[in-house]
């Protein structure tokens, strides 16, 4: 088994900086501010040859009231899951009262403790690293993460405090990634409410404050034999409102999330109307290609009469998108979420299937004697065939002449034909359209100028017998 590695230590010491550093990655938010990670991230390195999973935590600092109480309760939940846990400390600003009392907790855990001091750039590294002692961790690690400097020595002290790893069984398979079903929508309309509730767990900070996820969280979990990848992204609100540095940040991790992701699942909020930033964020999946499920949550403390408004408003505004499943849902009690999974896999199923070119073809030959293309100058558009040029978005490729005038309202009917025809729900549908010939007919007719020239000699030759 992978023996986890958990980062823990007071805010704006370099966790994340050293995870993206081990991981080699840059998926956990990075600046120069307190408090920025606020949930568990997980992510997997190799130090000296051995795998690892390494967890990212928000900043201890003994917080008395406020969200923070319930980031350091996530940092204390990775400390108790872990292997061995990394207590990173600052080598700038000193031993300080609250590294004194995280290193007393941790003493009193019986576990495994690495302690590393961070930021040894423009120290005098022997002189600095002295008070550390006194924490009776043992000897630190100086490194340096945003450097990379230090990096071996810290790679040889984890191998030598992690347990010897055990021979994998020979037909042990390497885990699918699963499903990956980004969690979408505006600040505080319950996003991470909604991910703890698939999980069946506490696992992302939830608190009564519109921007609580700064980060984007993947949490890979299994439900039914099948595995899934859920991630919690942070909500992205109007540009005019968004003032803070760390929150423009974490709208280029969620619209990072959605291109990563297979599913997305937009969740609007059943108590008010839907607004323009709703749309805004629709728009963006079906830009990205992406397979979409809507989710209207709070809907379990609706009266009827809001209820039918709510519906009655989806109809007008989402015709667009008719082709999405709308489910109305309660995250906090639970009410319609199971439900969401039949969407999530059918959503999937339909943008990563497979797709015949006969029969592409023989549904857009269907199509035109159906609804004909106009004609241009008095000369119908001609589309001959059709052939799948992608997934996840299905992309179906028509080829034809005079296919440049062709109008987007007949490109937007052969899109719903083929959806409706292939039953392809929850995903859309890309059309190219090629002009030219059938590029397979006539094939044997041409001939390359070397062969050309073969044949002339072969008939001068036959001439000269």
């Amino acid at each position: 088994m992978t023996p986890v590695v958990a980062l823990v230590g007071r805010p704006n010491v370099g966790k994340s900086t050293l995870f993206n550093r081990l991981t080699r990655t840059r998926d956990a938010l990075v600046a120069n501010l307190p408090g920025l990670t606020r949930d568990r991230r997980y992510g997997p390195a190799s130090l000296e040859g051995r795998a690892i999973l390494l967890v990212d935590t928000g900043g201890i600092a003994e917080q008395e009231a406020g969200v923070d109480v319930e980031a350091e309760a996530q940092s204390w939940r990775a400390v108790h899951e872990a292997d061995l846990v990394l207590f990173l400390v600052d080598l700038r600003a000193g031993r300080t009262g609250a590294d004194e009392a995280l290193a007393q907790r941790l003493r009193a855990l019986n576990k495994p403790v690495l302690l590393v001091a961070n930021k040894m750039d423009g120290v005098a590294v022997d002189a600095a690293i002295g008070e550390f002692h006194r924490f009776g961790l043992g000897a630190p690690v100086a490194i340096s993460a945003t450097q990379g400097r230090g990096l071996s020595a810290l790679s040889t002290a984890l191998a030598e405090c992690l347990p010897q790893p055990e021979p994998p069984p020979e037909a042990e398979a390497e885990a699918e990634t699963g499903v990956r079903i980004a969690i979408i929508g505006r600040p505080n309309v319950g996003k991470s409410t909604l991910v703890n509730r698939m999980l069946g767990e506490e696992r992302v900070v939830v608190f009564d404050q519109p921007g609580t996820t700064r980060d984007s969280v993947y949490v890979p979990f299994e439900r039914h034999g099948k595995r899934y990848v859920l991630i919690d992204t942070a909500g992205v609100r109007r540009r005019g409102k968004v003032h803070e540095t760390v929150e423009k940040f974490s709208i280029v991790k969620t619209l990072q999330a959605i291109d990563d992701a297979d599913v997305v699942v937009l969740l609007v909020d059943g108590t008010e109307d839907l607004v323009d930033q709703d749309l805004h964020l629709l728009g963006t999946v079906l830009e990205a290609g992406r397979a979409v499920v809507i989710a209207v949550n709070k809907w379990d403390g609706l009266a009827l009469e809001q209820r039918d408004r709510i519906r009655s408003e989806l109809d007008r505004r989402l015709r667009f998108i008719d082709f999405a499943r709308i489910h109305f849902i309660s995250a906090l009690h639970g009410s319609g979420v199971g439900l969401l999974y039949d969407s999530i896999d059918e959503a999937q199923r339909s943008a990563t299937r497979k797709l015949q070119t006969h029969k592409l073809t023989n549904l857009l030959q269907a199509a035109i004697l159906q609804h004909p293309p106009p004609t241009v100058a008095g000369r119908r558009i001609k589309l001959r065939y059709a052939h799948a040029g992608g997934q996840n978005p299905p992309v179906i490729v028509v080829h034809g002449n005079q296919v440049d005038a062709l109008p987007d309202s007949y490109k937007r009917y052969l899109e719903k034909y083929f959806r409706r025809q292939l039953h392809l729900l929850g995903t859309p549908v890309r059309i190219e359209l090629r002009s030219g010939d059938n590029p397979y007919a006539g094939r044997r007719n041409k001939l390359t100028p070397r062969q050309q020239r073969r044949r002339k000699r072969l008939i001068k030759h036959v001439k000269g017998r």
